[in-house]
């Protein structure tokens, strides 16, 4: 495993590849042997540093629990990043293009939770009771190290490529929608580019869920209520140009605008 200093030194580089928008070589070509515990590691430094600055967390995101997104990186298994409440827009907003690299989006439901989650046997129903309500949401993925040849430990030294989320839409309750038929359909400047149904998220969004309480219970953590947990994506990440107007439409759950300027 890496050392203290050597995480604290990654962590320093990907601060400043966010700050100025750069693309850095690849972590596992120039650290032989490093980890997932390492990479785990190196997103918590980033995060605690933010939090000390003032940021505040909010919750989280996970990532590659879809078929769909596991082809589209090549990466076989789920991983999670931090939600921080400057990540937050809502429907509407116009992003700054200029605050992200590798620009991408995609479609999510979010999970807001009313009660705590902490794992390491925490089911889908325990999910489900623990849910305040499920919101449409688009992710932003924001991404700092070279995407040719990346697997699971750079994406996850990089917050999980967590760039931003949009919530929009319609709020529900877990009982009121089956959420593994919730639907969308991502437009990028009118035109249809993505479209899927959330249960391509392990069987069942709320699976993600489960997997992220259970995870983050080996690292003594635990999903805390009034937290915002984006699910994962049940499309392939579209990508987005400066201009751009992104609108994602949820059927009966209503839909979600952006604009990136």
């Amino acid at each position: 495993m890496l050392d203290d200093k050597t995480i604290e030194a990654i962590a320093d580089e990907l601060a400043e590849a966010d700050r100025s928008r750069e693309v850095v070589p690849l972590l596992t070509s120039r650290y032989a042997g490093m980890t997932i515990e390492d990479s785990y590691a190196i997103q918590k430094c980033w995060s605690d540093r933010r939090i000390a600055e003032g940021a505040r967390l909010v919750g989280h995101k996970i990532g590659l629990t879809s078929k769909v997104m596991q082809v589209a990186t090549g990466i076989t298994e789920p991983d999670y990043g931090v939600i921080h409440d400057d990540m937050v827009f809502e429907s509407g907003a116009v992003l700054p293009f200029d605050r992200f690299s590798n620009v991408r989006i995609e479609v999510e439901l979010a999970f807001v939770l009313g009660e705590r989650l902490e794992g390491p046997n925490v089911t889908i129903f325990d999910v489900l009771n623990a849910t305040d309500y499920v919101v449409p949401a688009l992710e932003v993925l924001n991404s700092h190290i070279e995407m040719q040849g990346r697997t699971i430990v750079d994406t996850i030294s990089d917050n999980a490529a967590m760039g931003a989320m949009v919530l929009g839409g319609r709020p529900v309750k877990v009982d009121a929608h089956d959420l593994r038929w919730a639907a969308a359909l991502l437009y990028r400047n009118e035109t249809i580019e993505e479209s899927g149904v959330a249960g391509a998220v392990l069987g069942h969004p709320a699976m993600g869920v489960a997997w992220l309480a259970n995870k983050l219970a080996h690292h003594g953590q635990s999903l805390e209520a009034g937290e915002i947990i984006l699910a994962g994506s049940f499309t392939r990440p579209m990508w987005v140009e400066r201009g751009d107007t992104v609108h994602a439409d949820y059927g009966e759950l209503g839909s979600i605008t952006c604009r990136f300027e």
